[in-house]
């Protein structure tokens, strides 16, 4: 079974988009998809919308006020993994609309070849970003080399989209190493952290081509650059002192 934690703040206008392309995909596939969608302390229709939603079994989770992409992303692999079987894969995908769905199938066969963890990743031959700005295309190209640089993992260029398919047995043991220190950081930071304690397995990680489709996207962006750039600066010179 597939766990698909979609964090989600102020999604109305995407949502409902986001959950028939997952629907399309689980028909077309025969796959059985369980989606468990946080809600994030919302004070639009998003969770109205999630549960009038027909067709695909969802676990619908709400936080009484916002706790960032860190407290979502918490909640919703936590509760993936107590619902998980050690042969489920637990997927994390924004809920914005940005995201193709049918690209779990790759991803899933990159699980069943081996691979622990799977990127869909902005850095490789195939891949495209559509609708982003040049600085923003440039600051994320910037801050991958720095990852790179600072903390290489094989197979990994992408360090920070939240796109991602796991084995839901490593964030299980993930979780049972850290306990709750496993998704410590704050805001977008912690897509790095956890590929920075995922390093730290020895986990085996696999990147596949993603078109990142900005233009699907109904909002403005909710990422607080300058901040997410202060906290993941920060990040890295700790876990570069061998602080936590």
């Amino acid at each position: 079974m597939i766990l698909l934690v979609l964090p989600a703040y102020n999604e109305e206008a995407a949502i409902v988009s986001l959950l028939e392309r997952v629907k399309k995909f689980q028909l077309s596939r025969g796959l059985a998809v369980q989606v468990v969608v946080v809600d994030d302390g919302s004070h639009d229709q998003t969770a109205a919308r999630v549960e009038a939603f027909d067709g695909l079994p969802i676990t619908l989770i709400r936080h009484e006020k916002n706790m960032g992409l860190s407290g979502a992303i918490k909640t919703g692999l936590s509760y993936a993994v107590e619902a998980a079987q050690p042969d489920d894969i637990i997927v994390t995908m924004d809920s914005d609309d940005t995201h193709g769905p049918a690209l779990m199938k790759s991803m899933l066969e990159r699980i069943e070849e081996g691979y622990n963890v799977v990127i869909a990743s902005r850095y490789l031959h195939d891949s495209r970003v559509v609708g982003l700005s040049r600085f923003r295309e440039i600051l994320s190209y910037g801050a991958s080399l720095l990852f790179r640089l600072t903390f290489p993992i094989q197979g990994v260029r992408d360090y920070t989209c939240g796109y991602r398919a796991y084995e839901a047995r490593i964030i299980k043991a993930a979780f049972e190493r850290w306990k709750d220190d496993f998704i410590s950081e704050e805001g977008f930071t912690c897509m790095v952290d956890i590929l920075l304690k995922l390093r730290q397995m020895d986990c085996i990680f696999v990147e596949v081509p993603m078109v990142l489709r900005y233009d699907r996207k109904p909002g403005v962006s909710k990422m607080n650059v300058p901040r997410t750039i202060r906290r993941t600066l920060y990040l890295l010179v700790r876990r570069r002192l061998g602080l936590r």
